[in-house]
């Protein structure tokens, strides 16, 4: 079998770093749990009888994305987004330039940087809205989760593990 890494620990360069931490030689199953505090639970019950727990991991599996739709987006709603990030980003590059205007002319840098900003973050939002077509009027957050938590561990100890969660009162190994 060869050795379960994770993604991260995969893409670093060979010779980063202490090597690849996120990873088991020969990984055994020794639980599948329907959430992560289930699978956080049972290693911290090996933990707690003195279980080599770092040579465990809890690994997510049956990835699903979840996309929470947060509101309608309309031409308004885009003009105040734009026009406040300038803003934002305006005072900004108005602070970072008056450090080095004379301090008589500081303000105006402040407050033209302000309004050019607003400026160009209005027009470039509503632009970018334009360009849509209508495609995509609503906002939304999302996120990546896990619908299933495995906990393995090195294959040596594999079974050990096993016996002393078969020994926890009331657990139901997953």
């Amino acid at each position: 079998m060869a050795p379960v890494t994770s993604s991260a620990a995969a893409r670093r360069p060979a010779g980063i770093g202490p090597g690849p931490v996120l990873t088991l030689a020969y990984p055994m199953s020794i639980g599948v749990f329907d959430n992560y505090e289930e699978a956080q639970a049972t290693v911290d019950y090996l933990s707690d009888h003195d279980f080599p727990v770092e040579q465990c991991m809890i690994v997510g599996t049956d990835l699903k994305q979840i996309e929470r739709v947060t509101g309608r987006l309309t031409a308004g709603r885009v003009a105040l987004g734009g026009l406040l990030s300038g803003v934002w980003l305006g005072l900004f590059v108005g602070l970072i330039v008056s450090l080095f205007a004379q301090p008589t002319d500081a303000l105006m840098m402040i407050v033209g940087a302000v309004l050019f900003g607003a400026f160009f973050g209005l027009v470039w939002a509503l632009l970018g809205y334009a360009l849509t077509r209508g495609r995509r009027d609503f906002v939304s957050v999302s996120q990546v989760v896990a619908t299933r938590y495995e906990v393995l561990t090195e294959h040596k100890n594999a079974q050990r593990a096993r016996d002393l969660l078969d020994a926890r009162p009331g657990h139901q190994l997953g």
